[in-house]
Parts: C-alpha cells; structure tokens; sequence
C-alpha cells in the first residue's frame, strides 16, 4: 500500500464551477468567484475586508506594507515557522526577532515573547501552529501595553478558533494559505483579512499594483493612476472557483479530518506514553481545525529512523520546519544557535503523519499498524 503524506482535496462541484468560468471570459482576479470566496471569508471570520492574493507569502508582504515597516524596526515572530512569516518583513528592511515557542503546542510563548520587546519592536506575528490557536489573551495585552501591530499568520487555521473566536479576527491583520497541502485549497493562494476599517482602502490600492484601481471600478475617478507603493496580488478566477468549491464542503472536509486525527490521538496514547513521545496538546480555549498530527520523538535520531521505517511501508511521514534562529539566513539577521531551545528540539525531532480528507479507514489503519510496530532500540 503506497499512501502520500497529503492528497489536495477536488470537491465534487470543482470542474463544474472551473468550466463556468471559463465560459464566463472572465480569468483575471477580483470576478465573480474571488468576490464569492472574500464574500464567505468575511462572513466567517467577521472581518471588515477580505482579498484574495496568490500566497500566504503574498498576503505577509502586503501585512508588512500596511504595517509601515521600516528598516530597523523589529518583528517578533516564532522561531519555529516558515521562512515566508519572516521573509514578507525582511524584504522591507525590518529586523526578525526570532521568540521560542511553547512546548506543548509549539506557538508562540508569550513569556519568551515578553523578554524580546524592546523601544524598536513593530509588529508581533503569532503563528497559529498546525490551527491550534495561540494564547491571544496574552499576546494581544503585550501588543496594546507597547502599542504594537498584530498580524496573524494564519495559515494552518482556517475554521478554528480562540474562546470561540474566529482565528483571523483577533489582530490588526491575518494571512490565510490555500496552499495544496492546506484544508482548503486551490493550488496555489491565500487571503489578507483587514480587521482594521482604516486600513482597507490602502490594501486594495497595495493589491492593485499601488492604483487606484478600485475607484475607477466603481466610477468613483475618471481613470486610475499610480498612488501609492503596491505589487501584483490578485488570485486569479479559476483558482478563486477552485477554493470556492473547498468552502462550500466545509464542514464535510473538517469533519472527516477530525475524525482522522481524533483516531490517531486516541489509538496511539498509549504507545506514545510507553515510549516518551510528545503529541499535539490542545488548551481548552482553542477549537483547531485538524490540520496536522505530529509526534515528537523522544531523541533526534529517531526522527529520520522513524520516517524511513514508515516510508519502506509505503507511508508517506516528514518533519517540518527548521528553526528560524539558526539557519544561515536567520543567523546572518541576527540569530542565535541555542537561542529558542523548544524550537530547535522540535525541528529535530517532530514527524508529520499523513492526514487528508480522503484517507480511508482501512489506510489509516495500515498507518498505525506501522507505526506501532516501530521499535526503538
């Protein structure tokens, strides 16, 4: 049996919705489809704007184009994520301030969040790690005391929540990911979510190439010129009818991946209990929305054993990000090899499982039966 770490979820309605679009003559963004999907985003997650852009990456530099930055200034962001979190700010000339994270669910820890501000600090950029929420209350009351922006990288988390609050409502800014490898998905995009009612003409000028553009759709100017910094940021409509198709099958998406991943936790505790290997904690305040499963091995070299032990099954398992604070870039911006211990040890030693929408019973049990069946020496 050969089973993939992810498989991009094709709804059923997908090919209708993507030949309606390319009947309509309308492929470039901001159609009927991108409107449709920022329509729902807003309606879920109680934003003032939503705007669909071609990455998560792309919806982090128009965060750090809002946000000002300027070189010098600080960004705090978790150790322990992907490079786009810290690269959108760096492109402005913002120093990365990389924070360690909390050891049971690997977001941001507020107390080591609190150690990092300083007079030169602009933005904080939690990362709701594998949609389980970060502890908002915490780093919401830092951002206010220092009068600093909050964006959320959300990219794991669509449908999840925080006190039962939409993850993507509870900073300034949230970066959404429609990457293949997300719950939703389109190929390839992403989404801004302007909670800010000040901030939402400027990003519409900012995805629009720094043009008025908006304005001229709506006849409020005769025609549209340059007006501001800005870049190409629109997804375009087949994809747009694409990600449409994932979030009208919403709950039937997430309640497969729940059960998927509730399978997993219950029908390895105690394996992972008799062998010293940490699993995803979930606090009471987050409802998450199944994106991952992770294990962390009791000591490194176990991690890439126990990965090729499951891949000479045929399962597909991988590990994740390596600590921001230590790779050549990061270094070379001011980071510190030992700096973000909780960090460091999960890039040696987590391992992803597989976990999609259409992985069936009879799969997920050949999964644990390899799992189970891994003997440390």
């Amino acid at each position: 049996m050969n089973i993939p770490f992810n498989k991009p979820y094709v709804s059923n309605s997908a090919a209708s919705l993507a030949r309606q679009v390319l009947d309509s003559g309308h492929l470039s963004g901001n159609g009927v489809y991108s409107q449709k999907c920022c329509q729902w985003l807003e309606r879920e997650s109680g934003c003032q704007r939503a705007f669909l852009t071609p990455s998560c990456t792309a919806a982090l530099e128009m965060s750090a184009l809002l946000c000002e930055i300027t070189p010098g200034q600080e960004v705090l962001l978790p150790a322990f994520t992907f490079v786009s979190t810290a690269n959108a700010f760096v492109m402005m000339g913002a120093r990365p301030i990389f924070v360690d994270v909390c050891p049971d669910t690997l977001n941001l820890s507020p107390e080591s969040l609190a150690k990092k501000i300083t007079p030169q600090s602009r933005v904080i950029v939690p990362v709701h790690y594998a949609g389980v929420a970060c502890e908002m209350t915490a780093i919401t009351a830092l951002a206010e005391e220092h009068h600093l922006t909050v964006v959320e990288d959300n990219a794991h988390g669509l449908a999840g929540t925080f006190d039962k609050k939409p993850l993507g409502s509870l900073g300034d800014l949230a970066t959404l990911s429609f990457h293949e490898t997300k719950n939703f998905c389109c190929g390839e995009g992403g989404a801004l979510l302007v909670n800010r009612e000040d901030w939402v003409e400027r990003a519409q000028i900012l995805q629009d190439k720094g043009t008025n553009r908006s304005k001229f759709m709506l006849g409020q100017v005769d025609k549209y010129t340059w007006v501001d910094k800005g870049s190409s940021y629109l997804l375009g409509e087949l994809p747009a009818s694409l990600l449409l198709s994932c979030l009208h099958e919403r709950q039937s998406i997430q309640k497969r991946r729940h059960e998927i991943w509730q399978r997993y936790s219950l029908e390895l505790t105690s394996w992972c209990s008799q062998n010293g290997i940490l699993r995803q904690d979930i606090p009471a305040y987050a409802g998450h929305t199944a994106h991952l499963f992770y294990l962390q091995m009791p000591e490194q070299r176990y991690q890439l054993k126990f990965i090729q032990h499951l891949r000479e099954r045929g399962i597909t398992a991988t590990f994740h990000y390596q600590a921001l604070n230590e790779c050549p870039m990061g270094i070379q911006l001011g980071g510190i090899a030992g700096s973000c211990p909780v960090a460091e040890r999960a890039a040696r030693t987590i391992v992803r499982l597989p976990l999609y929408a259409q992985m069936t019973d009879l799969e997920q049990d050949y999964i644990l039966d390899a799992i189970t069946g891994f003997h440390f020496d």
